[in-house]
């Protein structure tokens, strides 16, 4: 017992430790917003009279962006999800012919570089004028998400017993009555995990919203903070509270989401 106990200690210091590495920047950025007026060499190891007026001039030149990016992420998850979960369904519950094959191309996806896509999509949507557009942006950032939302998906409904479909059928439901009413809610966790990392996905773009946009009129806050860096390079405390803000909104929803997208992604491992 004391050697286990000895053991069990020994990785908790480990654990505790990495975990301290991981957090520090996270720590240090808070850190520098919460001192204004202070330079990066002059910095204080801790906030002794911390203050808002970094937080106060982040929110007042880049509150526009965060709207936007806020928009534009949420978009994205509601076109993903209405194109992955239909699409997860098919390949997942009717018995396609080649639905093997499908999803290994979906995977093989993912391993395109995203500038590629990004010079492909601009020219199309010159041609389709979604150049500068929020609806092009939401289009855009919904494809980063679909193929792992399509493979997580699909997945997860393979699990689903083929009885309970064929149970709502023999009740009188169509196979999109079946899917809505009993394939979707019993997909809850995997639906979460997916719109989940969409958002993050979509939230984080930086290709896109570059090459996609040639003016001011839609600017996520990526593309905002990096022109914001190079107009403020001397002000880090003010380029520190912008990314403290620009990292709330994905930092709750993973708090919150958190054991949803733990049960999302071990629920279609076993069957």
């Amino acid at each position: 017992m004391p050697t286990r106990d000895l053991r069990r200690g020994g990785n908790t210091v480990i654990a505790l430790i990495i975990l301290v590495i991981l957090l520090f920047p996270l720590y240090w950025m808070l850190n520098i917003a919460l001192q204004p007026g202070e330079s990066l060499a002059s910095t204080d190891w801790l906030p002794t009279a911390p203050g808002w007026s970094n937080f106060s001039r982040a929110l007042s030149t880049q509150g526009d962006s965060l709207v936007t990016s806020l928009v534009v992420a949420v978009g994205a998850v509601v076109v993903c999800l209405a194109l992955a979960a239909p699409a997860a369904y098919g390949l997942a519950q009717l018995g396609l012919r080649g639905s093997r094959s499908m999803v290994f191309g979906t995977l093989i996806t993912q391993m395109v570089p995203g500038i590629v896509i990004a010079n492909a999509l601009y020219s199309a949507y010159v041609d389709l004028h979604l150049v500068n557009s929020t609806f092009g942006l939401i289009l855009a950032d919904a494809s980063l998400g679909l193929p792992f939302s399509i493979v997580l998906l699909r997945a997860f409904m393979v699990s689903i017993p083929r009885e309970v479909v064929e149970a709502a059928l023999v009740d009188g439901a169509n196979r999109f009555t079946a899917f809505w009413r009993v394939v979707l809610p019993m997909s809850r966790n995997a639906l979460i995990t997916a719109g989940l990392f969409t958002f993050l996905f979509a939230w984080s773009d930086f290709m896109f919203a570059l090459t996609l946009n040639t003016t001011d009129a839609v600017k996520p806050i990526t593309l905002s903070m990096y022109e914001y860096i190079g107009a403020h390079v001397s002000d880090w405390g003010a380029v520190m509270a912008t990314a403290v803000v620009s990292a709330v909104p994905a930092a709750i929803l993973l708090v919150l989401a958190q054991k949803y997208v733990a049960a999302g992604i071990t629920g279609g491992s076993v069957k």
